[in-house]
């Protein structure tokens, strides 16, 4: 378990600081977690990209799908690469900018009440076992420091707008590695 460190940072995991994040509404508890898929270009794994775009300094000349991306300004608070190394982005009590407009449970706005984790990969393709093992160790750490009751995919905060984690994310897989955490 990777316990939390000073100023909303998780110990182990490697800090790239976003510039893309703000304050949270005063008063809000961090409720929910959403899980998110993200490869860059899609379906190739290990590169900065990912890291460039959440920190404003992705190369859009490096790949012709990156062009797309050009002004966006997103983040999550974590990343977990396919090897399971954890990488943070955002500090716990900052709001990332990771689930758009969305929608919880009767809640608008899904940002401002959540944690956002981006997982390398898409939402076609299967993840490793690292990152079932990294993620619910973070998970763990997470439940510990923060009143999160739920975990949401993406798909299911933005529905017919988003569809990460995606089919082959194994829900079951998730709460059999949480489960042995307790």
């Amino acid at each position: 378990m990777k316990p939390v460190r000073r100023a909303g940072q998780i110990a182990g995991a490697r800090q790239v600081p976003s510039p893309n994040c703000d304050s949270r509404p005063a008063g809000t508890a961090v409720t929910l977690l959403v899980l998110h898929s993200i490869s860059l270009p899609r379906g190739e794994y290990g590169g900065e990209a990912i890291e460039r775009l959440f920190t404003n300094r992705l190369d859009l000349s490096a790949h012709a799908c990156l062009v797309t991306l050009a002004g966006l300004r997103v983040s999550a608070h974590f990343l977990v690469r396919r090897d399971g190394e954890l990488v943070q982005f955002v500090p716990l009590a900052a709001r990332a900018w990771h689930a758009g407009a969305s929608r919880w449970r009767g809640r608008e706005r899904c940002n401002d009440f959540s944690i956002g984790v981006e997982l390398e990969g898409t939402d076609d393709s299967a993840f490793t076992k690292e990152q079932y093992s990294g993620l619910a160790r973070l998970v763990k750490s997470l439940y510990l420091e923060l009143p999160i009751r739920e975990i949401a995919a993406h798909s299911d905060v933005a529905p017919g707008r988003k569809s990460d984690p995606g089919t082959q994310f194994d829900w079951a897989r998730l709460l059999a590695a949480l489960a042995s955490q307790i």
